[in-house]
């Protein structure tokens, strides 16, 4: 059933109706790469909307959540052996898969969604979305150590090259690291600090592009809103 555009942008929460034909007006509004006119008629389901160039989720059903991962959780829709996953955590209706991975030792931020264009946005390496991660280390971390690795270093599926390595805490033969990666290999960073001679105590992925939540508990999951999840296209370059 079609529906009248400027309805539907003011119930994906970008505008009020009001504002949704301003928007329209100027021009900023596009319908399947077409610019859009006052009073169009859509289809939610197989019409693309964008405004300013960005995808506005107007699908019903389309939903993405913020995931904040315990260590012991692993990063899959199910698991044979029977652990929870991030899907678990979350409480929603729909389908749903995670963007991503994070180790089952790991913790931190990840996303769960059905929106496969914006998983492929943020799971692809050339659309270069970085990922923060806190690292808790012992070993010697030396001046030297860290600018081995911000060099990058090699490992056995390639050389793996941190947008940012920043020591944020450092201590006799102990160091808290902030690392930014742009790439998400499977237990990328824990290998390159052992490339370095680092141990790992703890991991946590902080944030995922522009997305950060410091309130988010451990287990817990929100649904992002709609002015988050065109943040993360803009952060791809959408």
């Amino acid at each position: 059933m079609k529906e009248r555009l400027q309805k539907l942008i003011a119930h994906a929460g970008m505008a009020s109706r009001r504002g949704a034909e301003e928007l329209i007006k100027e021009g900023r509004v596009t319908v399947d790469g077409r610019p859009a006119h006052l009073g169009q008629k859509i289809d939610p389901v197989s019409a693309r909307v964008e405004i300013d160039g960005v995808p506005l989720p107007v699908a019903p059903g389309v939903v993405t959540y913020l995931v904040n991962k315990p260590p012991g959780v692993v990063s899959t829709a199910s698991d044979p052996q029977g652990r929870p996953t991030v899907v678990d955590l979350v409480d929603a209706a729909e389908r749903l898969y995670p963007v991503g991975r994070l180790d089952a030792d790991s913790e931190g931020l990840i996303l769960v969604s059905n929106d496969g264009e914006l998983t492929e946005l943020l799971t692809h390496p050339r659309y270069q979305v970085p990922k923060t991660y806190v690292v808790s280390v012992h070993g010697n971390v030396s001046d030297a150590a860290v600018r081995t690795l911000r060099r990058g270093v090699a490992l056995e599926d390639g050389l793996a090259k941190p947008k940012r390595v920043r020591v944020l805490d450092r201590t006799k033969g102990r160091a808290l690291i902030e690392v930014v990666m742009t790439e998400g290999r499977n237990r990328e960073v824990r290998r390159m600090c052992a490339a370095v001679g680092w141990t790992v105590d703890r991991l946590v992925r902080t944030a995922i592009g522009p997305l950060q939540d410091r309130t988010l508990k451990p287990g817990k999951a929100r649904r992002l809103s709609v002015a988050e999840v065109r943040s993360l296209y803009q952060a791809a370059g959408r």
